[in-house]
């Protein structure tokens, strides 16, 4: 029986959640200083650098933009599991005393975030990591909410959010399966 799939935005949708979460940022951090975006392989990295594009229509600077794979932070990687392929990590620029906005399309159980956040800590020391996401589809196991979302989706464990992006990596939908 074959997954039913509902989109819960479409492209237009996720532009208008991106240009929301850039004002959000930008409100909370009273413009562009010190702040650096790093986007989570893959999805958040493609979505860090929409959200650097909007911050850039919106205050005409640019925000430096970096990505970070956490294959090798997960606590989910021990022997028994498949191999996951370590993609890259890319932050050249410095994270001292820099606000790390951490970018990720979907939020579940807080675990990659948790990753993520141990992971930039071998680059230095931010002043702050604050969170940016897609879609909180709820379930947390970890302490860890998101201080921008670009909409909150109640789900089920057992239904999986997925964002889909195109060949040029821009954000087409959001899908919930059930």
């Amino acid at each position: 029986m074959a997954a039913e799939q509902t989109v819960l935005m479409d492209g237009a949708g996720i532009k208008r959640a991106l240009t929301r979460i850039a004002h959000e940022i930008l409100e909370r951090n009273k413009g562009v200083s010190d702040i650096v975006l790093i986007g989570i392989r893959s999805g958040g990295a493609f979505l860090a650098d929409g959200i650097a594009r909007q911050i850039s229509v919106i205050e005409g600077g640019d925000v430096p933009v970096g990505a970070v794979d956490i294959t090798l932070y997960r606590d989910d990687c021990s022997g028994h599991l498949p191999h996951h392929p370590v993609g890259k990590t890319d932050i050249p620029f410095s994270l001292e005393a820099k606000k790390v906005i951490l970018v990720d399309d979907v939020l579940y159980t807080g675990r990659t975030i948790r990753a993520a956040m141990d992971a930039l800590m071998d680059f230095g020391r931010p002043q702050s990591i604050q969170l940016a996401v897609l879609v909180d589809r709820g379930h947390r196991e970890l302490p860890i909410r998101a201080d921008f979302v670009g909409r909150n989706v109640p789900t089920s464990q057992k239904e999986n959010v997925q964002v889909v992006f195109d060949q040029a990596n821009e954000p087409i939908e959001v899908i919930l399966e059930k």
